[in-house]
């Protein structure tokens, strides 16, 4: 087994993205928070074939969203923003013309690329210096946004192109902690698993997933910091600016 680290996998939520950062944007700009506005899309697409309340797609909606995280949860799945709204739709017993339907799951899951969230400081700086080391990969869960879409948000921040893979759920199949995420990622980057240390800020995706397929693991506590006192991880990273220097350690 090799001990030496060749490349770096990096979650994108809260990681290398503020994730709810766009909302402060939308707010500035009148614009309803992202619940609202996919509630809204779906409202205003079902009344013009057959009129339905706000109310009763509200609780749909709820079960719905319900039904998804117990997928993504309990079998690692993440439902596409087609799929989801498929279920919606068949769980009222109302259906949309194909086209209708593509066009409400593409405007969905484009929000968070036609009104960016922000990087976290720090994390081009870090990212740049890695990716002048190691190989990088980004090994991320989608939930509205698809891996097409994410990958467009790099590009507007300037960061996809320090990557050389991408593992999204959406397009694997799984999402973490299933080890096909992190298979699909070594595979990209031409390394074996143990080779690996990935970083993210959930213990049980971002730690307990690749330490059991042999990688290492660092939890990352910037923006989410719950997972800090019982974590496995086998360091804690609170910055960016301190991420290129505890890789370096742990690969001595």
């Amino acid at each position: 087994m090799s001990n030496k680290i060749k490349a770096v996998t990096f979650d994108l939520w809260d990681t290398i993205i503020d994730d709810e950062s766009d909302e402060i944007k939308r707010k500035a700009a009148g614009l309803r928070n992202k619940p609202d506005e996919r509630h809204h899309l779906v409202l205003q697409a079902l009344n013009r074939h057959q009129p339905i309340s706000s109310e009763e797609l509200a609780i749909a909606y709820g079960v719905v969203n319900a039904a998804f995280v117990k997928c993504w949860k309990g079998h690692s799945i993440t439902w596409t923003a087609r799929e989801r709204l498929e279920v919606l739709l068949n769980g009222l017993g109302r259906a949309l013309p194909d086209e209708e339907l593509t066009a409400l799951a593409d405007a969905q899951g484009r929000m968070e690329v036609d009104i960016p969230p922000d990087p976290i400081a720090g994390a081009r700086d870090a990212i740049a210096d890695l990716a002048s080391r190691y190989k990088l990969c980004i090994v991320s869960d989608t939930i509205v946004t698809p891996g097409t879409g994410l990958r467009d948000l790099l590009d507007v921040h300037g960061l996809r192109s320090y990557f050389s893979g991408f593992a999204f759920s959406d397009e694997v199949g799984h999402s973490k902690p299933d080890r096909s995420m992190f298979d699909s990622a070594a595979a990209q980057l031409g390394v074996q698993l143990d080779e690996m240390v990935h970083i993210g800020d959930r213990d049980h995706n971002d730690v307990k997933g690749p330490q059991a397929v042999g990688m290492k693991a660092i939890l990352f506590t910037a923006k989410r910091d719950q997972d800090r006192d019982t974590t496995s991880a086998d360091a804690i990273c609170a910055r960016h600016a301190d991420l290129p220097g505890m890789i370096d350690a742990l690969n001595r």
